[in-house]
């Protein structure tokens, strides 16, 4: 979110932007749902069909992305400046319909760019990584879900390698990108999502599950006394760190 909000002020140059590698929390995102979705998933499928998995991840992800959408064309005239050049000449009429189409998530071209940044969602920036979330979960359903550890080790090396000749094959050095509907920002998007996505799984697989009938009690006590000491930056980030464990 601090990225973000100080994004605009940077004019483009990475060397002024604070936080400025605030947006691979995107790249973490990803990983934890590929952990997420094989630790939730792999042990169902004797049970469930695929239809039924997309119905449940439907309705997991898509109430946010109509919020947003909704919550975007509320407050888009408010961002009237020179930093979004398009808004100031955007009908209302138009507004609306990209806010429609945004309710579907489907990818928009450039048409529809009615802020100025050449976005996919144009009232919802960052449901661009929504987006590529959708399509991990039909990847995971059709492919990676069937494959061996091994399989999977494979294929995630392979997706690091992608990963590294985006990052250190542009001018940046950098990963930031994937939100618009062009080739260059479709091979950055999917190499952001393909290994962080195929790692979880693999951490997932490889790891050792600890079940706790207590895991949440013992989150809350850790959530606790991270916040009573603050005065401690290392007790906070072992609180921070034992909560998400346990609720991984």
């Amino acid at each position: 979110m601090t990225f973000h909000n100080l994004e605009t002020f940077s004019n483009t140059d990475p060397a002024k932007q604070i936080i400025n590698h605030g947006y691979l929390a995107v790249d973490f995102f990803f990983l934890l749902s590929g952990f997420v979705i094989a630790y939730a998933y792999d042990d169902r499928w004797g049970r469930m069909t695929q239809w039924q998995f997309y119905k449940r991840r439907l309705i997991r992800l898509q109430p946010m992305v109509v919020l947003g959408s909704l919550f975007g064309a509320a407050l888009f005239y408010l961002q009237v400046s020179s930093v979004f050049p398009k808004i100031g000449t955007t009908p209302v009429w138009e507004m609306l319909l990209v806010m429609l189409l945004g309710c579907t998530l489907l990818p928009l071209p450039k048409a529809f760019d009615i802020r100025g940044w050449n976005e996919i969602h144009p009232l919802n920036g960052p449901a661009w990584s929504l987006f590529y979330e959708y399509l991990a979960n039909i990847g995971y359903a059709l492919v990676f879900r069937k494959l061996s550890v091994r399989w999977l080790a494979v294929l995630a090396a392979c997706a690091a390698a992608l990963l590294l000749e985006v990052a250190l094959g542009g001018e940046r050095r950098a990963l930031i990108g994937g939100w618009a509907l062009d080739f260059d920002s479709i091979h950055v998007g999917f190499a952001r999502l393909l290994y962080p996505i195929l790692a979880g799984m693999l951490l997932m697989r490889v790891g050792k599950r600890i079940a706790s009938r207590h895991a949440s009690r013992l989150a809350a006590c850790c959530w606790s006394w991270r916040w009573r000491f603050r005065a401690s930056a290392t007790r906070r980030t072992i609180g921070a760190t034992a909560c998400t464990t346990l609720y991984a």
